[in-house]
């Protein structure tokens, strides 16, 4: 798929989890829980951030909704339930925290493309409060409640739309209405955009043999708000420079399976993560892309690595080293 195309897409991410946080020390709570500094937002702003282990391996890559009530939690499909008893154990006698999955009472659907903001100024709705990456606000379509938020999900332009679920029908009818020509990506085209885009996924790149500092997610760590489980380790890699292997994307002559080592002379460097073939190819050699972990000390973009029979160019992507989406 063209990813340059002007045309908006939608994806419908209902099937991600959708946690609830509710209390009076909710913020508090995820704040201590996460890598960023949840403590600057305020009702109305969002923002990326990682849930980690006490050594500081990657659970997920969530994005929360700071709300005046609650706070709501857009996490990986697979993390849905073992995030939610993460979270709840953590939760002591006293705090003020009640955690709710609302997945399925909900809907959730990404809005892509440099155009997408027209489809809802169509509508009659005024974005003008949506500025940062996760602010959003509340909207009626179709005199149905909905909210929506800056940011696509990665490094594109784009809006997220959370509704009731009882709402969802009525509500894409009229978004299909104002703008029939509306592309719906289906999970091969997220899964072939997002690696494009090098967003990292769980059970691919973010898995507990890694740290979000060698996923490149730096922009989502705070490096100095203090206590959260997985900060010490965090600390102790970026203050003595320790991290040992980076994600990068990778140009390659033909589609790998993940898991593939990548070599460099015949000695192992890395291991390639994720790949998809490209309709497209990026230039005269390049039929495949992909994600991939590299040795530190091998080398960044430009390095050519070997990935089985096929050959890789390490080049940097868009998500990565961006403020998230």
């Amino acid at each position: 798929m063209n990813t340059d195309s002007p045309a908006p897409a939608c994806y419908d991410c209902s099937h991600w989890g959708r946690i609830l946080l509710r209390g009076a020390d909710r913020l508090r709570f995820l704040h201590n829980q996460s890598s960023n500094n949840l403590n600057l937002l305020k009702p109305g702003q969002g923002c990326d951030t990682v849930i980690l282990t006490s050594t500081a391996r990657t659970l997920d890559l969530v994005t929360a909704w700071v709300r005046h009530d609650d706070i709501l939690l857009l996490v990986s499909p697979q993390r849905r339930e073992p995030l939610q008893k993460w979270l709840d154990k953590y939760i002591f006698f006293g705090d003020q925290v009640e955690l709710q999955d609302v997945t399925q009472t909900t809907s959730c659907w990404r809005f892509l493309g440099p155009t997408c903001e027209q489809i809802f100024k169509n509508l009659g709705l005024d974005l003008s409060d949506l500025q940062q990456l996760g602010d959003h606000h509340q909207y009626y379509i179709a005199d149905c409640p909905v909210e929506i938020s800056f940011g696509s999900g990665l490094a594109l332009p784009g809006l997220t739309l959370t509704l009731p679920i009882e709402y969802r029908l009525p509500v894409m009818a009229e978004i299909k209405l104002a703008q029939p020509e509306l592309m719906e990506l289906s999970e091969t085209d997220w899964e072939h955009l997002r690696i494009l885009q090098g967003r990292p996924a769980v059970d691919a790149e973010l898995t507990e043999d890694y740290n979000p500092l060698e996923a490149r997610l730096d922009s989502i760590i705070s490096f100095d708000k203090g206590c959260y489980i997985g900060q010490e380790t965090i600390a102790r890699l970026n203050t003595y420079q320790g991290v040992k292997q980076q994600l990068w994307g990778l140009a390659l002559t033909d589609y790998v399976e993940p898991g593939t080592p990548l070599q460099l002379e015949g000695t192992k460097v890395g291991v390639l993560t994720s790949c998809t073939s490209l309709d497209q190819p990026l230039d005269q050699q390049s039929n495949a892309f992909g994600l991939g972990y590299i040795k530190t000390k091998a080398g960044g973009v430009g390095l050519r690595v070997e990935a089985g029979s096929a050959i890789g160019q390490v080049v940097d992507v868009p998500f990565l080293g961006a403020e998230g989406a």
